[in-house]
């Protein structure tokens, strides 16, 4: 896979996740202004809980399917259809495993009634969302980046109308019907996604109705890169998941309100980290553009090749990441202001911003871990991360400084898990 490739399948997917961002950044400048600071809080309360449902969804299909395809060892559309028929199965499992943990999730964890409907909404979502991802990593392994591009520009299109009409009729009903309806929407999005992703597929891979007998040999190649894969995503996520609850049922043993929780939570996770993720899709586009050039590279024993794509992409994240943040530094009050339509944050997202430079950078070095098949040694750095992580949130949460607690947990995380990574990343290279 030469320079040119890998240069151009970046540039798309850049190009098209800037055009994504600047879309989702409507998106959140409408919900924002249509549900306020404390749908805002509600919707991040649950968003863990969503994002843990959405790793075991995809089960780690995306990498496993792109590094299989760059591999081009076997038959392309029996991975797709015996990846699908596992995908949906295994959703349907969830969607039954969601309505039956929902009342705990929202009566004993969050200590929230209005969480519920949120939650059982996620799971109509998950077939979708993993069916769309299957289809995503096929383009990724073929390192055709524009049906991705396409598919998410529309997809945020859809998102944005349905928010737009749907949002202020569901208000009217109260606020926990239009958080509910936030989690629905992707139902919309991600099945246009899919019908898009399907039109970019060759003609001569259309896909019959008998040929999703699932092949047990193909099933078992897949998934001996999904598993591992997974872990390391999984662990982030029950991390994420974790972490308002926790926060929650110390901060109220020790003395705080769940209005404050509630609230406060929200702003970081919804204003804050939102805004600091911003460049995050540069990172993204990066990073997944870089698994089937690394994949190739070192199964072929071209480590200096690989070698230099991971520089050149960890230089990239860090280049593009340390414009946005001193940009975000240099006026925190604006940005939020025009965003969110509010100021509350400013203290968290100047302490934070300089430490998400560390954070740009931890995604090439992942994607690269798991396309040298490193995905133990991936996880294991995620793993011990989010212990550290976990375990300071509780302890400093019992020290009554507030959600500083989560800001420091968070700093910490970030470094153990990227220094962690970046030494990783070395010893595979042998550099």
């Amino acid at each position: 896979m030469g320079k040119s490739t890998f240069i151009k399948s970046t540039l798309i997917l850049v190009v098209g996740g800037f055009l994504t961002k600047i879309l989702g950044m409507i998106i959140k400048v409408f919900t924002t202004r249509a549900i306020g600071t404390k749908g805002i809080g509600l919707y991040m309360m649950i968003m863990p809980t969503f994002s843990l449902f959405i790793t075991l969804a995809q089960l780690g299909f995306p990498i496993s399917i792109s590094k299989l395809v760059s591999e081009d060892k076997k038959n392309n559309k029996k991975i797709i259809t015996s990846t699908i028929f596992v995908s949906v199965i295994f959703n349907i499992i969830l969607i039954f495993v969601i309505f039956l943990i929902a009342p705990f999730m929202s009566n004993i964890l969050l200590k929230n009634n209005d969480t519920y409907l949120p939650i059982v909404c996620i799971g109509f979502t998950l077939p979708f969302i993993g069916i769309s991802s299957i289809a995503r990593g096929y383009f990724f392994g073929k390192q055709k980046m524009i049906p991705h591009v396409v598919s998410n520009i529309f997809e945020q299109i859809v998102r944005l109308i349905i928010i737009i009409v749907l949002t202020p009729i569901l208000l009217e009903r109260g606020l926990t019907f239009a958080v509910a309806g936030l989690v629905l929407y992707n139902v919309a999005s991600e099945l246009l996604s899919i019908l898009i992703l399907y039109f970019y597929l060759p003609k001569k891979f259309k896909i019959k109705k008998e040929e999703f007998k699932p092949d047990k040999a193909v099933i078992k190649d897949v998934m001996e890169i999904s598993i591992p894969s997974t872990s390391s995503r999984l662990v982030g996520s029950l991390g994420y998941f974790l972490e308002p609850i926790i926060l929650t049922q110390t901060l109220l043993l020790v003395g705080y309100s769940s209005k404050f929780i509630t609230t406060e939570y929200g702003i970081i996770s919804g204003y804050v980290i939102q805004t600091l993720l911003m460049p995050s899709f540069f990172a993204m586009a990066i990073s997944q553009a870089l698994i089937p050039v690394i994949s190739k590279s070192y199964a072929n024993g071209h480590l200096k090749h690989a070698k230099e794509k991971i520089k050149q992409a960890c230089a990239l994240s860090f280049s593009i990441g340390l414009f946005i943040t001193i940009v975000l530094m240099c006026a925190p009050e604006f940005f939020l202001k025009i965003f969110y339509n509010t100021t509350e944050g400013v203290q968290y997202l100047k302490v934070l911003a300089p430490v998400f430079l560390i954070h740009y950078v931890q995604g090439p070095l992942t994607s690269s871990l798991q396309a040298m098949n490193k995905s133990k040694e991936a996880f294991s750095s995620t793993f011990k991360g989010i212990i550290i992580k976990t375990v300071l949130l509780f302890v400093l949460s019992l020290l009554k400084i507030g959600m500083y607690s989560l800001i420091i947990a968070t700093i910490v995380n970030i470094i153990y898990v990227t220094y962690h990574q970046y030494k990783l990343v070395r010893k595979s290279l042998k550099c």
